[in-house]
């Protein structure tokens, strides 16, 4: 897919699909694929569903819906970007089902620049705010864009302190939504001299399920993933899981054995990260890292065409699934068919209800 800027129409079946209950980044970049157009996939989900045995109607929202949201999104002075446009982070794009339209409020400039992510605990210790600080100060001289979370701790100081080099927020809610609450002058600095990212709908309110999807979108905006200080079961280790499947280098600076905030940075060190004590420790852990390009994620593993789905794979397809993810190499293994036709399954099979595909290219039967 080669980049390219999409009309104001198609910019609305884009948003109508990606809204559409039932389809995630995977099935969404294979239907493109398959179809040729969003509108054209929009015109068939009906009959996609109904082929694969799906009982509940597929109905994408309503255009005057979208165009709304859209409207609201330009008067707060934010746009949607699709992932095949230029101003698009070519890093995000380049994940395996990025985001396919995110909205971005402020200086979406700053997408188009090298980034590192820094994140840790909400709770920090003093030492832990200091040294992203000083780690964000550095970092963003040094020229990178600095990406995190908005989140209390760690997240807010890394913002604050690369506020005049460049700096990114990640956020689970819509891009109007602040939180935690108490960054709603942080929020209101972001929109005008950094930048906000959101793949959620306007208007919508974070839940917890929402907070890795924020996670994923952090180490994918990045070259690297920085982390300053994590609990055992911290959400900063799932942004240094999501960086590491995303072929991305995790960082971690260490902390005492005592201190429970550093046990999951200490352990990332054990498992391989690269051990980080100042900003020159980074920048020479980055030596020979070249950003991923813009065409990874759209290669032949999206490629259906003429995938005309026959009745038989869509039952053996469903029957080698479990609830619990495999991945899809796997289930082309299990039913010994060709990749493109496997994908064209389970992206019927997921808007049936059947089935749920996950980033990561794994999928499992739907509970």
């Amino acid at each position: 897919m080669k980049r390219r800027a999409l009309t104001g129409g198609e910019r609305a079946d884009w948003l109508r699909l990606s809204r559409t209950r039932g389809i995630g980044p995977i099935t969404f970049f294979h239907l493109l694929e398959r179809y040729g157009s969003a509108a054209a996939v929009l015109e068939d989900l009906p009959s996609l569903a109904k082929k694969a045995g799906g009982k509940a109607e597929v109905k994408a929202p309503d255009l005057s819906d979208i165009q709304r949201e859209i409207d609201a999104t330009a008067k707060l002075g934010a746009t949607h970007l699709a992932a095949c446009e230029p101003d698009y982070s070519a890093c995000l794009a380049a994940i395996d089902a990025p985001p396919p339209i995110i909205a971005v409020r402020g200086n979406r400039a700053l997408l188009s620049r090298q980034s590192i992510a820094l994140v840790g605990a909400r709770d920090a210790s003093a030492a832990g705010r200091r040294m992203a600080r000083d780690l964000a100060r550095d970092l963003g001289q040094a020229g990178y864009v600095i990406v995190s979370g908005m989140a209390r701790g760690i997240d807010g100081e890394a913002h604050a302190a690369s506020m005049d080099t460049g700096t990114v927020a990640a956020i689970a809610g819509g891009i109007d939504q602040i939180y935690p609450p108490q960054h709603e002058q942080l929020y209101g600095v972001l929109a005008q001299r950094g930048c906000l990212v959101s793949e959620s709908p306007l208007g919508y309110v974070a839940q917890a399920r929402d907070f890795p999807k924020r996670n994923r979108v952090i180490s994918g905006l990045s070259l690297a993933t920085i982390v300053v200080e994590a609990a055992e079961r911290s959400g900063s280790l799932i942004t240094a899981r999501f960086a590491l499947e995303q072929g991305r280098e995790v960082m971690a600076v260490p902390g005492s054995p005592l201190d429970p905030r550093a046990r999951g940075a200490n352990r990332l060190l054990k498992q391989g990260a690269a051990l980080i004590e100042s900003a020159e420790d980074v920048l020479h852990a980055m030596e020979g890292i070249s950003p991923p390009t813009f065409d990874e994620p759209f290669s032949d593993r999206f490629d259906a065409r003429d995938a005309d789905v026959p009745p038989a794979l869509l039952r053996a397809v469903c029957e080698a699934l479990s609830p619990t993810p495999m991945r899809i190499e796997e289930i082309v293994r299990a039913v010994d068919a060709p990749h493109r036709l496997v994908a064209a399954a389970l992206a019927e099979l997921e808007l049936a209800g059947h089935v749920q595909t996950h980033v990561g290219g794994t999928a499992s039967r739907a509970v």
